[in-house]
């Protein structure tokens, strides 16, 4: 017993500080990719790779070896950066080549899109962090946005569509008396646990499934979509489905929403063709024209700063966009959380619809200036391009945002 380490959950863990099980373990990647020719790699509750007589290290034995290695040196390497052992929550702390799962940004868009009076909300300036690939994590070193794994759902916990369909994990059939699996889910089941065939409940269910996939596909970092949600897969509210092999789990395709599907795609063609944020830190910074790489606006077009970033009363945010990825002129995010539909000044310039969360399609047909405030639908993210005249000038945003 005085040699058992369970840090997984799993039963006895690995002990990566010796030579021969490094020599096995990289024996194994390197037969995965020079023979399977596999792309690279996720690891589970991966703080285990680091483990060593004083805890996790990112210049333990291991990484330092798995730097070394000229045929892995092309793997994708992706961290699961926790695990139950010890001082195992480790977001942010994994070496250069690595990529990590991004719970904080899991629950911060969560809490933002599905906040009920039972479970809090958060504010503007935590959403923004978690849009921007969490920079109070990642901004560290040598790591960039892409390190970043943005992901809404993953195979544990609800699917997308059971986040806005239960309140509650309804895991009978795993034969655990419903003990098992997450109990803090951060959902919201629209006023009805389960099915429904009220128009409203489903039409609000479908405005929340496309703001958080809208939210996850044009935040910057790197998006992780789990297979189903695009098409409106559902467990049943089983948020711990692995012990069922059959159709709790089994994708059915022949239901599959292909009005989800089509504003997928028509997501992913965007963020492909008009990508709004670079792979690099934003800093808030004017070019010589005036014009920020990132600045924040309140709904009446001026700077977002101060105590308004914690006004959990008002929610509402823009994100202008003044030097995206790939897009040739500025982009604006707006994003209204609330119930109820907001007016919203636009930067100067002239504003073209990209995208409308609102609509079922994506479609939107907004076309302003700053003369007259735009109406921004409830729980809606829209995203609009910039048309001739660039706005310049734009009032220089708070680094903080919290």
């Amino acid at each position: 017993p005085e040699l058992y380490e369970n840090h997984t959950g799993c039963g006895n863990t690995l002990d990566l500080r010796h030579p021969r099980v490094i020599q096995l373990v990289l024996d194994s990647l390197r037969y995965w990719v020079g023979e399977m020719h596999v792309d690279g790699f996720r690891f589970d509750l991966a703080p285990v790779l680091g483990r060593g007589a004083h805890g996790f290290s990112a210049e333990a034995p291991f990484f330092t070896a798995l730097a070394q290695d000229p045929l892995l040196a092309r793997a994708k390497l992706i961290a699961e950066p926790w695990d139950i052992g010890p001082d195992g929550y480790r977001l942010g702390d994994f070496p250069q080549r690595f990529a990590e799962w991004n719970d904080r940004c899991r629950d911060g868009v969560r809490s933002f899109w599905l906040g009920r009076p039972e479970i809090e909300t958060v504010d503007r300036g935590e959403f923004a962090r978690r849009l921007c690939a969490s920079s109070d994590i990642f901004h560290t070193g040598q790591r960039l946005p892409a390190d970043s794994v943005n992901f809404i759902t993953a195979h544990d916990g609800f699917t997308l569509h059971d986040l806005v369909s239960y309140d509650e994990r309804h895991n009978e059939a795993n034969g655990e008396d419903n003990r098992d699996g997450h109990g803090d889910n951060r959902s919201w089941n629209c006023g009805v646990e389960g099915p429904s065939d009220d128009p409203a409940v489903r039409e609000l269910r479908g405005s929340l499934k496309r703001a958080l996939l809208a939210t996850l596909l044009l935040a910057q970092g790197t998006p992780m979509l789990c297979a189903g949600d695009e098409i409106g897969h559902t467990q049943g509210g089983n948020n711990n489905p692995y012990c069922q092999d059959n159709e709790t789990t089994w994708i059915d395709w022949a239901s599959a929403d292909a009005e989800l599907l089509g504003f997928t795609r028509k997501v992913l063609a965007l963020r492909r063709e008009s990508q709004p944020f670079r792979n690099a830190w934003y800093h808030g910074v004017a070019d010589r024209d005036g014009l920020h790489d990132l600045a924040w606006l309140h709904s009446d077009g001026e700077d977002l700063h101060g105590p308004a970033w914690h006004d959990r009363d008002d929610r509402v945010l823009g994100c202008l966009i003044g030097h995206p990825a790939t897009a040739r002129s500025p982009l604006l995010l707006l994003f209204n959380p609330e119930a109820v539909g907001h007016g919203f000044r636009l930067p100067p310039g002239t504003w073209q619809g990209l995208l409308d969360s609102s609509d079922p399609g994506g479609h939107c047909s907004v076309r302003g200036t700053n003369r007259e405030p735009i109406e921004l639908p409830a729980r809606s993210v829209l995203v609009l391009g910039s048309v001739g005249d660039e706005p310049r000038a734009t009032p220089l945003a708070q680094r903080d945002q919290g």
